[in-house]
């Protein structure tokens, strides 16, 4: 696998806060961003649904939400860890 980098613009508050959530969650900012790349191109979409700036999530019109918004969308891979393999290699 080849790798090219990527050159992006944002408000410096917002990066900050992001890397100490990431860094809460065992990640640095470029595994952030691969595991979004990654799973953009898995779901051949966004990986969420966009809401407003609020604390709270927001309920797209005409989405279900809460317990039941992804049944039938989603489902366990017979491996567990299999998808964190595509990971290994920038978590080290």
């Amino acid at each position: 696998m080849s790798t090219t980098n990527i050159s992006i613009k944002t408000d410096s508050e917002i990066k900050t806060s992001a890397q100490q959530i990431f860094k809460a969650l065992g990640l640095d900012m470029t595994s952030a961003v691969n595991l979004f790349l990654r799973q953009t191109v898995r779901m051949k979409g966004l990986p969420f649904v966009p809401s407003a700036k609020t604390d709270q999530p927001s309920k797209p019109a005409g989405l279900p939400f809460g317990r039941d918004c992804m049944k039938g969308k989603m489902w366990m891979a017979d491996d567990f860890d299999a998808p964190l393999e595509d990971m290994k290699e920038y978590m080290e």
